[in-house]
């Protein structure tokens, strides 16, 4: 997914709580951006939004992993 810039593992159990809780709230902001730009089929690579409902998750699991709670 290139087209999202999303980190992979590695890099995002290197970071601290609050740029967890950044890289969360950015890919959220995306998030809703691309599923606003889907209701009005303006979206068309809509593989994009599964690959960063994946990415939030990965993020909160690690979160939780590390007995934070971002979100």
């Amino acid at each position: 997914m290139k087209e999202l810039k999303l980190k992979d593992n590695a890099s995002l159990r290197k970071l601290d709580a609050k740029a967890l809780k950044e890289e969360l709230t950015i890919n959220s902001k995306k998030l809703f951006e691309l599923s606003m730009k889907k209701s009005v089929w303006e979206l068309k690579q809509t593989h994009l939004l599964r690959a960063l409902k994946r990415y939030i998750a990965r993020i909160k699991t690690i979160a939780r992993e590390n007995d934070l709670n971002i979100g």
